[in-house]
C-alpha cells in the first residue's frame, strides 16, 4: 500500500534546495503532499522582526492537523538541510537513484523520513484519530524560531499533542538498531579575561591575561560533573576555542578569550551548569556569557517506547536500543508537551558527500510509522 510512495515523495523534497533556514518551495511541495490527504495545512513565517542574525530569521514553519477526536498523535521533523558542500558525484538537490539508494541532501536527514511519514498516512483512516505534522524549516540552525515558534503556535490555536514521535535518523547500522528516549542538554559558554597590553621585553608595564585563563580553563577541565546514569552517558565539557586576536610577536595581548562546550545528562540544568563554570571564571578574574541551547530530557519507558519497539522489531525483526546518546534535536522543545521517542533512518551518510538512503528502508519506515500510528491512535 506504502510502496513506493515514499521514494516519491522524497525524489519531491530532496529537489527543493532548502538550506537551513528554509522558505517556499519545499513547504509548497509538503503542502502540496497533504492537502489531498485532508489536512489543514497552516504556515507561517517566524523571527522576521528578529534584528539579532544570529538567530536565524526568518524562518518558515508548518502545521498541519487532520482529525476531529480521540487521541492526538504527532509527528516532527524538518525540512532544512545542511550545505551540501563540494565534490558530490551527482548534484545534491537533484534526487538521483544508483541500484537500490536514493541519493540527495536531506535523503537521510531528514527528508526520508518526512516523505515516509506522509506516505504511511495514505493507509490510516480519517476517523483513526487526530494526526498532526510539525514541520520547521530551522533545525540545522539556530532553532530560534523554529519548533519553539510552532509550540507557540500549537499552544494558540489548543491542540497540543498527547504523544510525539520524532523522525531523526537514529539507526546506526542497520534500519531498527537505534531509537532515542531522551538527549542531553546543551550549554555554550564564552570566557573573556582582560589584561593591559604591552611590549612582550616590559612585562612589569603590561598584564598578560593568558595565564589566568589557562588557569581557569585548568580548574574547569578538573571538574567531573558526574559517572552518568541509567539511561545517559557522563556529562562533559570541552574546550572548543582559544582567542586572543594578536597578530603580533612582541605584543602582550589586552584580552584572552575561550570558549566551552557543556553537553549534560538529567543530574543537571543548564543553569546550574553557568552558576557552577560562573563561580569559578569570577574567582580567576574573568567574565562569563552563556547560551543554553536545550535542556536534557527523558522519556521513561513506557506506551510510547514500547509500541515503537514491539513494531519495530515486527517490521524488521530486531529490537531497537533505547539510547540518548548523539547531539540535540527538537525533540529537547517538544518533550515539554508531552512523552516523545525519536526514530528514522540510518546515519551514516547524515550531514555527508553523497548523502544517500537504501530505497528498502524508506517503505520499511514507512511501514513502522503506519503500524506504530494504528497502534497509538486506537490504544
Amino acid at each position: 500500500m506504502t510502496e513506493n510512495l515514499a521514494l516519491t515523495y522524497a525524489r519531491r523534497l530532496i529537489a527543493c534546495e532548502s538550506i537551513s533556514p528554509a522558505r517556499g518551495s519545499v513547504f509548497d511541495a509538503m503542502e502540496a503532499m497533504l492537502l489531498p490527504l485532508g489536512f489543514t495545512v497552516e504556515r507561517f513565517i517566524a523571527g522576521a522582526d528578529d534584528p539579532d542574525p544570529a538567530h536565524g530569521g526568518p524562518v518558515e514553519n508548518l502545521f498541519a492537523i487532520r482529525g476531529k477526536s480521540g487521541r492526538h498523535f504527532a509527528f516532527a521533523g524538518h525540512l532544512d538541510v545542511v550545505p551540501p558542500g563540494e565534490g558530490w558525484s551527482s548534484e545534491p538537490f537533484e534526487p538521483v537513484v544508483k541500484g537500490n539508494l536514493l541519493y540527495g541532501r536531506g535523503a537521510v536527514d531528514m527528508k526520508g523520513s518526512i516523505a515516509a511519514f506522509v506516505a504511511a498516512l495514505r493507509d490510516i483512516p480519517d476517523d483513526a484519530g487526530i494526526i498532526s505534522l510539525i514541520i520547521t524549516g530551522d533545525e540545522e540552525g539556530p532553532a530560534i524560531h523554529g519548533t519553539r515558534a510552532l509550540i507557540d503556535h500549537m499552544r494558540a490555536r489548543g491542540t497540543l499533542p498527547d504523544l510525539c514521535l520524532v523522525g531523526e535518523p537514529t539507526s546506526v547500522n542497520r534500519l531498527g538498531d537505534m531509537m532515542k528516549v531522551g538527549r542531553r542538554g546543551s550549554v555554550n559558554m564564552w570566557i573573556t579575561v582582560e589584561g593591559t597590553q604591552g611590549h612582550v621585553a616590559y612585562p612589569h608595564l603590561a598584564d598578560n591575561p593568558i595565564p589566568r585563563l589557562v588557569a581557569i580553563l585548568a580548574q574547569i577541565k578538573a571538574v567531573v560533573l558526574d559517572k552518568g546514569t541509567a539511561f545517559f552517558q557522563p556529562s562533559n565539557i570541552e574546550i572548543t576555542e582559544l582567542h586572543t586576536g594578536n597578530p603580533a610577536t612582541n605584543v602582550i595581548p589586552a584580552r584572552a578569550m575561550a570558549r566551552l562546550s557543556i553537553r549534560f545528562n538529567d543530574l543537571h540544568s543548564g543553569e546550574s551548569l553557568v552558576e557552577l563554570i560562573d563561580g569559578i571564571v569570577d574567582q580567576g578574574g574573568g567574565t562569563l556569557k552563556a547560551m543554553i541551547s536545550g535542556e536534557a530530557f527523558l522519556t521513561p519507558p513506557g506506551e510510547l517506547s514500547e509500541a515503537m519497539a514491539s513494531v519495530v522489531e515486527e517490521v524488521t525483526g530486531i529490537t531497537p536500543e533505547a539510547s540518548t546518546t548523539g547531539g540535540t534535536s527538537d525533540a529537547r522543545f517538544l518533550s515539554r508537551l508531552c512523552p516523545v521517542v525519536e526514530f528514522g533512518l540510518c546515519n551514516a551518510t547524515m550531514h555527508k558527500l553523497d548523502e544517500a538512503v537504501a530505497i528498502d528502508d524508506l517503505d520499511a519506515l514507512a511501514e513502522i510509522y503506519r503500524r506504530v500510528t494504528l497502534r497509538l491512535l486506537t490504544a
